[in-house]
């Protein structure tokens, strides 16, 4: 994929977080719109059923990115304990 590399990731149920290397020559959006493509397509034949469902999304339209730079650390160790901030925020919304 263009030179991209996968720094750090957690798979969330509903969502998932990356920190992703990337060379500069590439957009975000182009990067975004490979990665989302390309896995959306991988996902689909070797988990989905064999038919092409014209106007459904696997993704959804949105992203969020930030760069990253002194404070790659930080980020990573976000995503690493991604699950327990869920967990915590969850126990919040219940009044856990």
């Amino acid at each position: 994929m263009n030179g991209n590399w996968l720094v750090e990731g957690h798979l969330m149920p509903d969502h998932i977080h990356m920190c992703l290397g990337t060379p500069l020559k590439y957009s975000v959006a182009n990067t975004v719109g490979e990665l989302k493509g390309t896995s959306a397509i991988m996902i689909q034949q070797k988990f989905g059923r064999k038919h092409n469902f014209v106007g459904l999304h696997f993704w959804s339209r949105g992203y969020c990115v930030s760069t990253v730079g002194i404070e790659e650390a930080v980020i990573i160790r976000y995503i690493q304990n991604q699950e327990e901030h869920d967990k915590k925020g969850d126990q919040l919304k219940l009044g856990i």
